[in-house]
């Protein structure tokens, strides 16, 4: 690194793109320099709208992000993507491809194209390493607004993309399958709106029917998640799809829903980050993590034991 975090910090934040790339590439690292990025970003951090977009593989969430952002950019906005890819099993390397099927926002006029960048997943339940938490609080300080997270679609979606997002748009295309698989996929409590992606593709009609019927068997007093038909290809249906996302950021904020969400963000990712940190000493354990293990495989001392003295045993600061 040329410069230090705090004066990437700054350049980012006058739209110094390539600060930006560096300071995702730190939180995606982690350690000490990742978690001063965190620091510096925390206190700017809260006026982004973070629009989560999931579902099965296949259904368009690429060509559905990119219409999206042609649509935020249309109203002025200063648009971050957030692709999280799929991690390979061997390298933990993703496959980041998700650019090529983003042509529409990237030929937007000079100085208003989005800011893309493709994360791994690192193999995390639901899709959402927890650096791409970091990577979006560090969209949000330099001044993107809206912020839209791509998720990797694993055949049922990520109930982790909640954590990261203010509205969730979940996509489906038709023959997309019933309302049982919906209910055992969890997209009742997960969608904030739900598109029909391919809706000029028979069965269109049927998949909105399905949807219709099981939001009717469900509780929704304040918001009742629409349901928009789209074929992002074409563009078709976008812009009333960006409506409604629209609509749902100004129910949460007269409702004070918004805070409350947030907090939920919030206490996921310290939990990750404890999750982490205990991944970590079991990963590289020091010497004095090794003898408790042999203590416990000696049976000299109960594993409850050894685990809390690991824990006291770690100073707040350090990280594994």
């Amino acid at each position: 690194m040329t410069r230090e975090p705090a004066e990437l910090f700054k350049a980012a934040c006058g739209g110094d793109r390539r600060a930006t790339g560096r300071l995702l590439s730190l939180v995606e690292r982690g350690g000490a320099d990742g978690d001063l990025v965190a620091q510096i970003a925390w206190p700017k951090t809260g006026g982004a709208h973070v629009v989560g977009v999931t579902g099965a593989p296949g259904v368009g969430k690429s060509t559905l992000v990119d219409r999206m952002a042609a649509a935020a950019i249309a109203e002025g906005g200063r648009v971050a993507i957030l692709a999280v890819d799929p991690s390979s099993p061997l390298t933990g390397g993703a496959i980041l491809g998700d650019r090529v099927r983003m042509n529409s926002a990237l030929g937007a006029p000079a100085g208003k194209s989005p800011f893309i960048r493709s994360m791994a997943s690192r193999g995390q339940s639901g899709g959402l390493a927890l650096a791409a938490l970091g990577a979006v609080r560090v969209l949000d300080a330099v001044g993107h607004d809206p912020i839209i997270v791509e998720t990797v679609g694993t055949g049922q979606v990520e109930v982790d993309v909640v954590n990261a997002a203010d509205t969730v748009v979940v996509a489906v295309s038709p023959g997309w399958g019933d309302a049982v698989q919906a209910n055992k996929a969890g997209l009742l409590e997960l969608a904030d709106v739900f598109a029909v992606n391919k809706s000029d593709r028979p069965g269109a009609a049927d998949a909105r029917r399905d949807l219709e019927l099981m939001l009717d068997l469900g509780d929704h007093p304040d918001w009742r998640p629409p349901i928009v038909e789209t074929t992002a290809t074409a563009g078709e249906g976008v812009e009333a799809l960006w409506k409604h996302v629209c609509s749902h950021r100004l129910h949460l904020l007269e409702t004070h829903s918004l805070e409350a969400r947030r907090g939920g963000r919030a206490a996921e990712e310290v939990r990750r980050h404890l999750h982490n940190r205990i991944d970590g000493l079991i990963a590289r354990p020091s010497e004095q993590v090794r003898q408790l293990i042999r203590e416990v495989t000696e049976g000299l001392r109960p594993p409850s034991e050894a685990a809390q003295t690991i824990l006291r045993s770690q100073p707040p600061g350090d990280s594994p």
